[in-house]
Order: C-alpha cells, then sequence, then structure tokens
C-alpha cells in the first residue's frame, strides 16, 4: 500500500539530510534523503542549507514515491525510518 503525504520537517545540518513524514493507513512514517541524493535528483551539487526546502519542493512526488517504494520493500519494525541514498536512485 502506497504512502501518503504528510508534513515536511526540514533540513537536517547534522545528519545532511532533508527530513519528512508520510501516513501508512493514519501511522506517521519517518523520512529522509540525503543531501546528495536530492541534489543527483536536481541534477545539481552543493545545495545551499537555506535552499532545501525548495529543493524538496520542486521534486516533492519523486522523493515520495521513492520513499513509498522502499517502505513496501522494508522490514516493518516500531520507529523504522525510510532513509533514500543516492544508491536507491540507481534502481
Amino acid at each position: 500500500m502506497p504512502l501518503t503525504r504528510d508534513k515536511i520537517i526540514g533540513h537536517d545540518l547534522e545528519r545532511l539530510a532533508f527530513r519528512f513524514t508520510m501516513l501508512n493507513d493514519g501511522e506517521v512514517v519517518q523520512c529522509q534523503i540525503s543531501d546528495a541524493a536530492m541534489d543527483e535528483l536536481a541534477g545539481m551539487q552543493g545545495t545551499e542549507s537555506s535552499a532545501r526546502q525548495a529543493q524538496f519542493l520542486s521534486l516533492r512526488e519523486t522523493i515520495e514515491r521513492i520513499a513509498s517504494d522502499l517502505y513496501d520493500e522494508a522490514p516493518r519494525f516500531p520507529g523504522y525510518v525510510v532513509r533514500i541514498f543516492m544508491r536507491h536512485l540507481r534502481r
């Protein structure tokens, strides 16, 4: 079952990733995409932290589809976080 859109959390400077949530039948699923993966999707490099939200919004449908696909393949346990890295874009 595909995940559905939820909230944007924002850029995490410590993890160099953009965080957001999605819903699985009402249950919140934590998700994040690495800066490198988001830049790869956008066809650019070194996006400033302040521009990450705009970048995420422009790629949101694609990122959420990838997150949903990864969730469908993942083991199900409480607290699981969907993490999108460069390797997930080369599928």
